[in-house]
Order: structure tokens, then C-alpha cells, then sequence
């Protein structure tokens, strides 16, 4: 039954799974991190294999999100879904089973993969479904949803943690996946109307042809350095709070919630000054960056504490998010005509960027202290202003040939 048809309190209870599926990444990816010291003291292996884990998910998360997209038009988003879902949660339930950190890499690969057919089917519900006001109205709150999964996620996962022990987090996505893929089966449907089918030669030249836009790529490598500045505490954080500091998992939960609410806050700031000149206020907040980590750098060189640590993270990831979210708003309009396509690709690109980032942090060497974490936030966020130093010139040349054109006109 295609849901359109669907009496409205299904359609109801279909959209309210649907803002429960969103958050889904979120918790893939950040549930567990509190149990990251735990992990690698129970499976007896270093803090590396552990972190490699969340690069394998990334990874796969990022390829996949190049090709789930066109497979979803030409197969519908309803029996993907499902699929997915299953294997979620065998997936999670097969985790907490293995003694081996080599099965788990391989199980979040495989996760990676079914969370992107969800985040995928799930992004298309609302233009599938809604007429213009209505998708307008349920879109408006998507990234708000959407950012309930990375605050969430880690403090929900330091209490299970500390709690249950590592596992008790595959057993809570184990539940998640379940109930979300039976009310799938029971109150949702397809929703997509017109198939399309899949063109590999037809997507791979309008993927090539996004290639070749600058502006569009050196937005993209600012999406992946902004999101991999967040990941550097993600990755490398759990081990400094409890190793270093002493603290257990639910301080580390506290942490990352806090930091969490930070890339929030820089997304709303975002577009609070949406008025404001876009290479001002990226230059300014790029700079505030780079000028914050210098202080961070000579504070914990002389002093060593988790206030100072988090509190200089969370202005950091407020600078972050703020980036991000014009970043990400800046690239959406550059092919409206293909806009899923060029949201997969740019999804898959994203991610598999912040998968680099966090193998470079991971293997940068030994992480002890407040001054150790510092100096990966500049490893991450000194590319990450070469970018933007290259976006903006890339837009001021953009603009000037435009206003050039506009003379010959006039003229």
C-alpha cells in the first residue's frame, strides 16, 4: 500500500518513525564512545583497533551514501528500509557475542551500510509524502532531530556503560532497530510514486561533472574538516577523561553532551546571521578558530584539567558548527536540479573525509593530556582554514566574473 493512501493517523504514526529513524546515525556512531576504554581493556587491544571501529563505519557510511541514493528511485524506499533495519539489528545483537575487535570492524561496516539506505529513504520521506508547505513545515525541524542523536547518544552511553558494561550500548541499538523496523512493517509503506531506473553511466556523469564544480568540492573538504575537528574529541577524549583524569564513562557522557549542545548552538547561530555577508563571517569565525587553539595550546602547556580541555572544545565546536552549517546551506544550491544526488554525494564525500581525519588523530601518536588534545584540534583545523582560504577565493572570483558579465550586458 503506498502510504499517500494511507488514512491520516498513519500516515501520523509513519512520520513519527520517520523523526525517530532521523537521529539513527547519530546514535550509530556516538553511542558507544564512553565505552571506548572499557572496550579495549575487556577485548585486550589498544586504544587504535578500538578507534578504527568508528572509522569503519564512517567509511562505509560514506561510500554507501554514493549509491543508495539512485538504487532507492529505482527500487522504492519501503523494502530497503526493512532490510536495513534487520540487519542493524542482527548486527548489533552479533556484536555484543564476539570477543573479537576484528568481527566488530567488519559488523560496522556492514552497519554503515544499512544505516545509509535509512538515513537515505528516510531523508526522501517528507518529498515524497508533502506538498511544498507541509514538507517546508516537517524540514524545518529535520536538522534540529537529526542533532538529538550525537547530544544524546554518548550520555545515554556513559549511564549504560557504567551500568551494564560496553555491551548493554548493542543491546540498546539491538532494541532501537527492532522497534523501529516493527513499526515499519505495521503502519508505514512505500512512498515513492514514480521509479526510476538506475543508470549507472547517467549518475556517474552527473557525479563527474559535481566533481569538476570547485566550489562545490572545497565546500565539501569544509564539511569533512569541521565534522572531523567534532570527531577529534569523540575519538580520543573517552581514553584522556578516564586514563588521565580518573573520571568514569558517565563524566565521559557528560562531555560529549555538552559538547553536542556545542555544535547545536553553532548551528543556530548560523543561521541567526544568515543576513550577514557570507565571507565575512566565515573569515571571522575561521580566524576565531585558529586564534582559540593557539590559546588552547599555551593554557595546556601550563595547565592540565578537564574544565580547561572541555571548556575550550566547546567554543571550538561552536565555531565547528557554525562553519558547517553555512557550509552545508552554501552547497544544497548548486545543483537544485539534482539536489539528491548531489546530497548523496555529498553525504558519502563528508564522511568518508571525517573517516581520514579520525585515522589520522587516531594514529597521530599517544593522546595523554589537555595539551595533547589541543595540538589535534590544530592538526585538523589548520587544513581546515586552507580550505576555506581556497572556498572564499574560489567565490570572489565567482562573483567578480559575474559582476563583469553583468557590465558587458549594461554596456
Amino acid at each position: 500500500m503506498h502510504l499517500r493512501d494511507a488514512s491520516p493517523q498513519r500516515k501520523k504514526i509513519a512520520t513519527i518513525l520517520t523523526f525517530l529513524s532521523i537521529p539513527l546515525s547519530g546514535f550509530m556512531t556516538d553511542i558507544y564512545l564512553p565505552s571506548f576504554p572499557s572496550m579495549a581493556r575487556n577485548l585486550s587491544v589498544s586504544e587504535q583497533s578500538i578507534q578504527l571501529t568508528l572509522t569503519c563505519f564512517f567509511l562505509s557510511y560514506g561510500f554507501s551514501q554514493l549509491f543508495v541514493g539512485p538504487v532507492a528511485d529505482s527500487v522504492g524506499r519501503r523494502k530497503p528500509m526493512l532490510i536495513s533495519l534487520a540487519v542493524l539489528l542482527l548486527s548489533s545483537l552479533a556484536v555484543t557475542f564476539t570477543g573479537e575487535v576484528l568481527v566488530i570492524s567488519l559488523l560496522r561496516i556492514v552497519q554503515g551500510i544499512a544505516t545509509a539506505f535509512i538515513v537515505v529513504a528516510k531523508r526522501a520521506y517528507f518529498v515524497d509524502l508533502f506538498d511544498d508547505e507541509q514538507r517546508k513545515h516537517y524540514l524545518s525541524y529535520f536538522t534540529i532531530v537529526w542533532s538529538c542523536g550525537p547530544i544524546i547518544a554518548p550520555f545515554l552511553g556513559g549511564f549504560l556503560e557504567e551500568h551494564l558494561g560496553w555491551q548493554s550500548n548493542f543491546y540498546f541499538l539491538t532494541i532501537y532497530a527492532a522497534i523501529l523496523f516493527v513499526g515499519e512493517l505495521v503502519f508505514s509503506g512505500e512512498t515513492i510514486r514514480n521509479y526510476k531506473k538506475f543508470n549507472l553511466k547517467k549518475t556517474g556523469l552527473l557525479y563527474l561533472a559535481m566533481l569538476k564544480n570547485p566550489g562545490f568540492i572545497l565546500g565539501i573538504g569544509v564539511l569533512g574538516c569541521a565534522y572531523s575537528v567534532v570527531m577529534g574529541f569523540n575519538i580520543a577524549g573517552p581514553f584522556v577523561v578516564e586514563q588521565h583524569f580518573n573520571y568514569n564513562a558517565v563524566i565521559i557522557g557528560y562531555c560529549t553532551l555538552v559538547l553536542g549542545f556545542a555544535w547545536m548552538i553553532g548551528g543556530i547561530l548560523s543561521k541567526r546571521f544568515t543576513p550577514v555577508n557570507f565571507t565575512k563571517k566565515i573569515r571571522l569565525v575561521s580566524l576565531t578558530q585558529l586564534v582559540l587553539i593557539g590559546l588552547f595550546i599555551g593554557l595546556g602547556s601550563m595547565i592540565d584539567n578537564l574544565v580547561l580541555l572541555v571548556g575550550f572544545a566547546f567554543i571550538v565546536h561552536i565555531c565547528s558548527g557554525f562553519l558547517f552549517t553555512n557550509y552545508f546551506t552554501q552547497n544544497m544550491v548548486f545543483f537544485p536540479g539534482n539536489a539528491g544526488i548531489a546530497g548523496g554525494l555529498m553525504g558519502g564525500l563528508l564522511y568518508i573525509i571525517t573517516s581520514m581525519g579520525s585515522f589520522v588523530i587516531s594514529h597521530s601518536g599517544i593522546i595523554t593530556n589537555t595539551l595533547d588534545m589541543a595540538l589535534r584540534y590544530l592538526l585538523i583545523a589548520a587544513p581546515l582554514a586552507v580550505v576555506i582560504f581556497f572556498s572564499l577565493r574560489y567565490f570572489k572570483k565567482r562573483d567578480l566574473r559575474k559582476r563583469q558579465s553583468v557590465l558587458k550586458v549594461q554596456g
